[in-house]
C-alpha cells in the first residue's frame, strides 16, 4: 500500500447540509444548552421532527425540543470522553401511543476540524 494516494473528492458537512441530507439544528441545540453544533439525517428530521398530517396537534418546535431533551440526557449520562452514544425517544405520529425511536449521536471534526454533533438513525454513517 502506498502513502501518497490522492483526494478525488470529500462531501463536506457544509454541503451535506446544502443539500438536504443534514438539516442543521444549532440554533435550537444552542437553545437547549449544547455548546456544538448539532445537525440531524433527513431521515431523523423526517422520522421525529417534521410533523405528519396525522398529528396535527403537535408543533415541530416542540418535537425538536424533544429529541434535543433526550440528546442531552444521553449525552450527561455518557460523560465528556463518549463520542458514540444511542439514545431513545418517543414519537407519536398518530393518535395511537408513541413509538420509541432508537436514535445515535456521534461527536467529531466539521468541516473545520471543531468539535460537532451528528444525529442518524442507528444503521446511518
Amino acid at each position: 500500500m502506498t502513502d501518497d494516494l490522492t483526494l478525488i473528492h470529500a462531501y463536506t458537512r457544509r454541503e451535506a447540509v446544502q443539500d438536504g441530507v443534514l438539516v442543521d439544528a444549532t440554533e435550537a441545540a444552542r437553545d437547549a444548552g449544547f455548546r456544538y453544533p448539532v445537525a440531524f439525517t433527513a431521515t431523523v428530521w423526517a422520522t421525529c421532527v417534521t410533523v405528519p398530517n396525522s398529528a396535527p396537534w403537535q408543533d415541530e418546535g416542540g418535537r425538536l425540543w424533544d429529541v434535543l431533551t433526550m440528546l442531552g440526557h444521553a449525552v450527561r449520562a455518557a460523560g465528556r470522553d463518549e463520542h458514540l452514544l444511542h439514545f431513545d425517544v418517543l414519537v407519536q405520529n398518530d393518535h395511537v401511543a408513541p413509538k420509541l425511536v432508537r436514535l445515535k449521536a456521534v461527536c467529531g471534526p466539521d468541516d473545520d476540524l471543531a468539535p460537532c454533533i451528528t444525529v442518524m438513525m442507528p444503521e446511518e454513517d
